[in-house]
């Protein structure tokens, strides 16, 4: 069968079962647009700017456990996508991005919208073409989404010249199978050291599971649980596996690290024996690294041996898929009952892992988000976060029960993601309520896509928590910075006197959410008092489509606890 290289291209995504396609056309992707057009089995979701299309990808890979999906013309179109693959590949997330580029014979030559992108992207994509030549596309394009989807997951991006997507094939047939010498993940855990991890565990007196996104990737939660019951140890989460044990079960204790909770922390650092499932020890964890977790053994158990051992040392690794490895783990480990490690656990807890300072005068940002959770937690709710302050509350306030709830960027700390990830995750898993909660500023990022959402009735509910700062910063300049608030305050500009801080600034606040909402035909409401929060939620969530809710909160409202970067974390800053 004769097929031109654009629709070699479609019809591999159609036997990959791909749903949706999240692009932005341009001259040298008109082919595959072209292609698209003809195309009943997929729905091609234009977004209004191709880091959206990256991001929206990724929150629908994210939600499903699929290979998510973006294309975009050459030069400017393609460097358009690459904040949204760096934030995919930090995170381990599935995407397949494609670009259209100039043709083979016009590369290198500086053409019209040229650029290296298969260059460009190399540090961070899991791996990425170039083609070259027609015949070799449809094993490309099988192998982008085996590679993609398979191992410690990530972003691979498939370059095609126009020469490529309007040439013709003869005789094309799409690939059944993938064979790739050189990659191999491995996926069972080798015996003898599941076998060594099952005596560590035996041996410890205070034993701590520490478990994060590769266990969501694996879908070995139900195993997670198992483990963490037998053994009657507390588990903690990072920020990328929340959701990946309940978040009201007795035996959590909430997320580690900067902004983690007092008994994480504690218990971290007093354990003997830790259980790594999936993490990736980062910074934002770890804190000093020197200092992290001084009295004990660790046991790690990760799909990509690179991991191991790169920041923190381990003493048992095991290589392959958490569900395989906790499956043979859980049935050769000694149960254990509760001991005095349990009780300090709980004294640490207390009667709730995160507190502030509650008021009825202003509207605290935590409420917020508790009560978010409060009128979400009997739904089957994803919630979608910005970057920044709100991220951090949402993490800490809202107890995520399932896996692949939560859908955050963790590794790149990109803002503007939200909004164009929970357009993703509406589209992959249609009826469950879709929430973003934004800050003020990083909704600005993405802000366009209100016309994606309203144009084709993406049932997104966009909250947002509006301190006029970009708070996180903000914070940080306040904690160590003198409050020298420089190109914070997001009421100013350069016209602005020396900022003195919250609350001192006269000039109008820009833009009005709610008119800009309705603007894009987005119903939308505000919150000005602390009595509002809870009728504004009531009606946004009733609104059947997209929907947008503003809330005016405290405006020097911090994150704590919180850890100063470089320090051990049991140092933990607590809210004055």
């Amino acid at each position: 069968m004769k097929k031109t290289g654009a629709q070699i291209l479609v019809d591999a995504l159609v036997q990959e079962k791909v749903e949706y396609v999240f692009g932005y056309p341009g001259g040298q992707a008109i082919p595959i647009f072209d292609a698209l057009f003809d195309c009943k089995d997929i729905k091609v979701v234009l977004v209004r700017h191709e880091q959206a299309a990256a991001h929206a990808a990724e929150g629908y890979a994210r939600a499903t456990g699929k290979v998510g999906v973006c294309l975009a013309t050459s030069g400017p179109g393609a460097t358009n996508l690459i904040t949204g693959i760096a934030d995919a590949y930090l995170d381990s997330i599935p995407i397949v991005a494609i670009t259209g580029q100039v043709a083979t014979g016009y590369l290198g030559t500086d053409a019209f919208q040229e650029a290296d992108i298969v260059g460009i992207s190399r540090p961070v994509t899991k791996h990425n073409l170039l083609v070259k030549d027609l015949r070799d596309l449809p094993r490309m394009l099988k192998e982008a989404f085996y590679i993609a989807g398979t191992g410690r997951p990530g972003p691979v991006l498939i370059d095609v010249p126009r020469d490529i997507s309007v040439g013709i094939l003869d005789n094309y047939e799409y690939p059944k199978t993938v064979s790739i010498r050189s990659y191999n993940p491995t996926v069972t855990g080798h015996p003898k050291q599941i076998e060594k991890a099952a005596g560590m565990i035996k041996g410890a007196k205070k034993p701590l599971i520490f478990a994060g996104g590769g266990v969501i990737t694996a879908g070995a939660h139900e195993e997670l649980i198992e483990l963490a019951i037998k053994i009657n140890a507390p588990v903690t989460l990072t920020l990328m596996g929340l959701g990946a044990f309940p978040g009201e079960h007795e035996l959590f204790i909430g997320m580690p690290g900067m902004h983690g909770s007092r008994a994480a922390n504690n218990a971290l650092q007093e354990t003997d024996c830790i259980i790594s499932v999936g993490v990736r020890f980062d910074d934002r964890v770890t804190g000093h690294v020197g200092s992290f977790a001084p009295k004990a053994k660790i046991i790690h158990l990760d799909i990509d041996p690179a991991t191991i051992s790169k920041i923190v040392k381990v003493d048992i690794p095991v290589v392959g898929d958490a569900k395989n490895i906790l499956a043979a783990l859980n049935k050769i480990v000694a149960p254990r009952t509760a001991s005095e490690w349990n009780e300090q656990i709980n004294k640490w807890k207390g009667e709730r892992l995160f507190s502030y300072k509650h008021s009825e005068r202003m509207i605290k940002p935590q409420y917020v988000v508790e009560q978010v959770y409060e009128l979400t937690k009997n739904r089957d709710t994803i919630i979608t976060t910005e970057v920044g302050q709100t991220q951090m509350w949402a993490a800490q306030y809202y107890r995520f029960a399932k896996p692949r709830r939560f859908i955050s960027s963790g590794g790149l700390g990109t803002m503007g993601f939200g909004m164009p990830a929970a357009m993703g995750a509406a589209l992959g898993k249609p009826g469950m309520l879709v929430i973003d909660l934004a800050g003020d500023g990083s909704i600005q990022m993405n802000i366009q896509e209100l016309a994606t959402i309203s144009i084709n009735k993406i049932p997104v509910k966009v909250v947002i928590v509006n301190n006029e700062y970009l708070g996180m910063v903000r914070q940080w300049q306040e904690m160590f910075w003198n409050k020298r608030y420089s190109s914070t305050c997001l009421r100013g500009g350069f016209l602005c006197e020396e900022c003195k801080g919250p609350g001192h600034c006269k000039i109008k606040y820009v833009p009005d959410f709610v008119r800009l909402a309705e603007a894009y035909d987005i119903p939308a409401f505000r919150a000005l008092k602390y009595e509002d929060v809870v009728p504004v939620l009531q009606k946004g969530l009733s609104v059947e489509g997209p929907a947008l809710m503003e809330f005016a909160v405290a405006p020097e409202e911090n994150v704590f606890p919180m850890v100063p970067a470089g320090k051990p974390i049991d140092q933990a800053l607590e809210e004055l």
